[in-house]
């Protein structure tokens, strides 16, 4: 039985943006809640988490970037022109906040407080780039001939605007319950805090951006029984379990921050994150290119994709042992006496 690629590699790049999101996410997230934080001192110890794992975080993106681009060239060449600008601003977030983290550390006292901003800036802007673009590839994307035919601003709508405040939102949660499981004393206090906050601004967002979204996209109120004739139960009663991890999730942050946990609100924020993928990737699929081009329509031909899986079988399995390897070596809290160099 011959191996089904486009669907191997659809799901190779879904597993990647889910990575990404998962682990650059409480990075980003601890960029965004740089503001918050009372002294240098507390701000050296939240870089201090993120510093030995940030850089590899930013791999899935590559992957993921790079897998539709070699996969599925055909979406790749219909998205890219739809989301120029929101791209170049992320990209603009991620290096300016790359550039940060570095001139930060090694910055004189009167260019800290520059830096410091600079990198807050950069994470900020990163993931509200990522949520105008997850924004709108949700809405979609006008599509003639094989070719984008729409306008250079169509991602830009207050629909893609609430989804980019809500991952901004989400973000600052994971990032906040990272800093919970990772750091001590008042800084956990501080986490605690903004866990609470970020998690009551994520649930509120995650209610307005599924009702909006089917109220933004037939097809997508369809797949969850919102249909013209009514609402059909025994079409959104399997999909359900969907919004209940979701629940569960946030239920997990709350009594674990209550409680002053150090690993179960960040456990929560991660189940929260993998319903909100899995709601979104139930309203578009098997669309890559929402709603125009499907994963078979727009892979590349099979003899590419099976000489890629063979390069992929080789490599991914490296990443993921590097990736583990450096979580398990720099696991524990980060105390204000770590250093980084």
């Amino acid at each position: 039985m011959s191996l089904d690629l486009p669907l191997i590699w659809a799901g190779l790049i879904a597993v990647a943006v889910l990575l990404y999101v998962l682990l650059d996410g409480f990075d980003l997230g601890v960029g965004i809640l740089f503001p918050f934080s009372h002294s240098r001192e507390d701000r050296d110890v939240m870089m201090n988490t993120v510093a030995p794992v940030w850089d590899g975080n930013e791999t899935w993106l590559v992957l993921g970037g790079g897998g539709l681009l070699a996969a599925f060239p055909l979406a790749y060449s219909i998205l890219m022109p739809a989301f120029y600008l929101p791209v170049v601003m992320m990209l603009a977030g991620l290096i300016l906040r790359g550039v940060a983290f570095e001139f930060r550390f090694r910055g004189q006292r009167r260019g800290r407080p520059f830096w410091t901003a600079m990198f807050g800036l950069g994470s900020i802007l990163a993931a509200f780039a990522q949520g105008l673009i997850l924004g709108g590839f949700i809405q979609g994307v006008e599509v003639a001939d094989s070719r984008f035919a729409g306008g250079t601003f169509d991602w830009f709508t207050p629909y893609t605007l609430l989804v980019a405040v809500g991952l901004v939102c989400g973000y600052a949660l994971l990032g906040a319950t990272w800093l919970m499981l990772k750091t001590t004393d008042a800084l956990h206090g501080d986490a605690r805090r903004w866990a609470l906050f970020a998690g009551v601004l994520t649930a509120l967002f995650m209610l307005g951006v599924s009702l909006s979204t089917l109220v933004v996209h037939p097809l997508v109120a369809a797949r969850w029984g919102w249909t013209g004739a009514g609402f059909d139960l025994a079409r959104f009663l399997p999909l359900s379990v969907i919004p209940l991890i979701g629940l569960a999730g946030l239920a997990t942050v709350a009594l674990g921050v209550l409680r002053s946990s150090h690993v179960w609100p960040f456990a929560g924020a991660v189940v929260v994150f993998l319903s909100g993928y899995a709601g979104l990737a139930t309203g578009f699929f098997p669309y890559v290119a929402p709603y125009a081009v499907d994963f078979r329509e727009g892979a590349a031909p099979d003899n590419a994709l099976a000489l890629m899986l063979a390069g992929t079988a080789f490599i991914l399995p490296l990443i993921l042992g590097y990736t583990a390897w450096v979580y398990w070596v720099f696991r524990g809290k980060v105390t204000p006496e770590a250093g980084y160099h």
